[in-house]
């Protein structure tokens, strides 16, 4: 089986589909002027849409990759995703402190999710 690549350009690609598992480029916030909570819920919004055209949700999320910027604000990016998440269903998660690409980004996140069983 192989891997299907959507919205691609010359260096990346933002969704990689493999026998059965999506995998998702790490997100990050279009309005970098926005707190971390509004950050959060961005990356949030543009993974629901990214999953979505891939034919899955957040309801079948394996795996998520945060990274924010400082930890102080931890509590504003998890706000929205204690939001976001499907209650019962968290992913297997991991969140590190981390110096972004652009500086006026707070928060990046990454996931893994299934697609649903036809």
């Amino acid at each position: 089986m192989g891997v299907t690549y959507q919205d691609s350009n010359a260096r990346m690609s933002q969704v990689a589909i493999h026998n059965g598992t999506v995998y998702l480029a790490g997100q990050v916030p279009p309005d970098a002027t926005a707190d971390m909570r509004g950050q959060t819920e961005q990356v949030l919004a543009r993974i629901d849409q990214l999953l979505a055209q891939a034919g899955t949700s957040k309801e079948h999320l394996i795996s998520a990759q945060i990274w924010v910027t400082s930890m102080a604000e931890f509590d504003q990016m998890n706000a929205a995703w204690d939001a976001w998440v499907v209650p019962g269903r968290p992913p297997v998660r991991a969140a590190l402190e981390a110096q972004l690409a652009k500086p006026e980004w707070k928060v990046e996140i990454m996931v893994v999710a299934a697609l649903p069983e036809a």
